[in-house]
């Protein structure tokens, strides 16, 4: 299965960078405060006053993974200090992840010793660029173990774990963001009855808090300028989840967000319905194989 989705973004790959300057017809990039259409170039060099670009994905969209790695590359080209942060590692997982990096231990060791994504292949091709490059990149988020243990138990539990388990979260106490993340999270799960228990959103906050304190911590590293965050749209959709956590632990960074989506209207963008997803909108062709 991996080898047919690495063989999936392979195939992808060379369409999208033929593409990148033209009328595409496997994606659309749209400047949402402009309303016009850019190309990713164009996006890059918007991006020049911003401390911390969100990458908001569809988990299983194989265009905007190769557009996630067309956009690290182009970023790196045009600016000092790029680092990488990702949900697809857990905040545990950074220390294999570095000797990784660092040519220390092999990618079977990686990825027999890291808890990887089933679809680790689309992410691949970002993380050996990293490391060919001596670029760093973030653990972001927060150790399942954790996030389960909130969910059925609560952010409180929190407090029994050891330092070095508190060491791998964002610190406590966690801020559960009210209004509109929450009405969102809630329309999510069916409404505000359909919560149930509300443990469940305390894990969602956990989740962000720590991707987001982490991004905080990796900002004030020597040497970082600028870092692109990679997760699932929910998380930075709306500027909402861990883009507000980010704004809570840092608020002097400056964030531009991304919303990638496939959608069939995606050469004719629905402004009033979108426009308060993201500084910039991504709309991929829904014809094209997804990864899983």
């Amino acid at each position: 299965m991996a080898r047919l989705i690495s063989c999936c973004i392979a195939g992808i790959l060379p369409m999208l960078s033929a593409a990148a300057q033209a009328d595409s017809a496997l994606y659309r990039i749209y400047d949402t405060r402009s309303q016009r259409e850019i190309t990713i170039y164009e996006m890059v060099d918007e991006l020049r006053h911003a401390d911390v670009v969100f990458f908001g994905e569809e988990h299983n969209d194989s265009i905007a993974h190769v557009l996630q790695y067309e956009l690290f590359k182009a970023m790196d080209e045009q600016y000092d200090g790029v680092a990488l942060s990702m949900e697809m590692f857990v905040s545990d997982d950074q220390l294999v992840l570095d000797e990784y990096l660092a040519g220390l231990i092999t990618e079977r060791n990686l990825s027999k010793d890291a808890a990887l994504w089933n679809n680790y292949e689309d992410y691949r091709p970002m993380v050996a660029y990293a490391k060919a490059r001596g670029i760093s990149v973030l653990a972001a988020n927060a150790p399942s173990r954790y996030t389960n243990r909130v969910t059925r138990e609560g952010l409180e539990s929190l407090k029994a774990l050891n330092k070095s388990g508190k060491a791998l979260l964002a610190p406590l106490p966690i801020d559960t963001l009210t209004g509109a993340y929450y009405d969102k999270f809630a329309g999510l799960m069916g409404g505000h009855e359909g919560m149930g228990n509300s443990k469940m959103y305390q894990s969602q906050n956990l989740w962000d808090a720590t991707m987001a304190y982490r991004i905080s911590k990796l900002a004030k590293k020597r040497g970082i300028k600028k870092i692109l965050h990679l997760n699932g749209r929910f998380h930075s959709d709306e500027r909402l989840g861990t883009v507000a956590h980010l704004h809570g632990y840092a608020p002097r960074l400056t964030a531009t967000n991304i919303a990638c989506f496939p959608h069939w209207t995606f050469k004719q963008p629905n402004w009033q319905e979108w426009e308060h997803l993201g500084d910039y909108i991504i709309l991929t062709n829904p014809s094209v194989p997804k990864t899983f």
